[in-house]
């Protein structure tokens, strides 16, 4: 399966802090923001993965990521010229899918909780249809909303409804199989000028093709797009490392808690810092916690 981050985009909202620099590169807490989102691929197993971003900031993803060999993985980088919509990473990236199953992640997503990693790693393993993840929120009109029938099955999702028929919003994390591409390229922009992923998703749904996985009250799922957002996500992944002495989305560790890299080219990478990050770096390494399973680390 193919990894794809969205990092493009004006990040206007964060305006002026975002002018020098793309705001997927701006910190949450003590990482990148682009930190996070690349741990949530690769817990889901996935070390191919392509950042699609603006055309200003490509340069510097790649002066930050490299080519991901440092952590076993693959990392490729596309520019999207102008923002059409989120459904438009599918028709950047076609070449880079090449009619696999892709995973899209908003580039200033967060997802944390117990138990996320076995959850990706099984829906990472479906070769049909498509699945997205559903989040109760206090306000839903924000969003695209998915609505229920008494089953718990959905049955529509509406784009930034004024009604909303549920309080579930459809998170930035998406898992599509080889159709993906095919079913974009149908898609018609809409009123914002937009490929919609409301619309996308939609298509799968009509063909009984789509599954609604629900974080539930264990999980938190941070959109950082806005000063306020962006400091209550530091505040939150602050809080979690204080009380709990483990980073979130540390992709070192994450990277060797997955295999991808052994102990000790994971000393290598900690030795680079000279400060708190590099330190747990070493710590976990010197007290042989990687017997703690890597779903307990997001």
């Amino acid at each position: 399966m193919k990894g794809i981050i969205l990092a493009g985009g004006a990040g206007s909202r964060l305006y002026p802090a975002s002018l020098p620099i793309s705001k997927i590169l701006l910190p949450v807490y003590d990482k990148p923001m682009i930190y996070y989102p690349i741990t949530t691929l690769l817990l889901a197993g996935i070390k191919d993965i392509l950042i699609i971003t603006n055309p200003l900031d490509n340069q510097n993803f790649e002066k930050v990521l490299g080519t991901g060999e440092q952590i076993g993985v693959k990392f490729s980088y596309m520019v999207q010229e102008v923002p059409r919509g989120i459904a438009d990473s599918f028709l950047i990236a076609e070449k880079f899918i090449d009619n696999e199953p892709c995973a899209l992640v908003l580039g200033d997503n967060i997802f944390h909780g117990f138990g996320f990693s076995s959850m990706l790693k099984r829906v990472g393993q479906k070769t049909t249809g498509a699945t997205v993840f559903g989040y109760a929120v206090n306000d839903p009109h924000r969003f695209g909303v998915v609505e229920f029938d008494e089953n718990n099955r959905a049955i529509s999702i509406e784009e930034k409804p004024q009604n909303p028929r549920s309080n579930y919003a459809v998170t930035g994390l998406y898992f599509y199989d080889k159709h993906v591409v095919e079913y974009a390229k149908t898609l018609q922009p809409s009123k914002r000028g937009e490929l919609e992923i409301t619309d996308l998703n939609n298509i799968y749904l009509k063909k009984q093709a789509l599954d609604v996985e629900i974080l539930g009250r264990g999980f938190a799922w941070l959109d950082t797009g806005t000063f306020e957002s962006l400091l209550q996500a530091a505040n939150f992944i602050k809080s979690m490392e204080v009380n709990t002495g483990m980073k979130i989305a540390c992709i070192e560790e994450v990277a060797w808690r997955m295999g991808y890299i052994d102990e000790e080219r994971l000393l290598e990478l900690g030795k680079q810092y000279n400060n708190d990050y590099g330190e747990y770096i070493k710590k976990i390494v010197e007290t042989g916690s990687k017997k703690l399973k890597s779903n307990a680390v997001v």
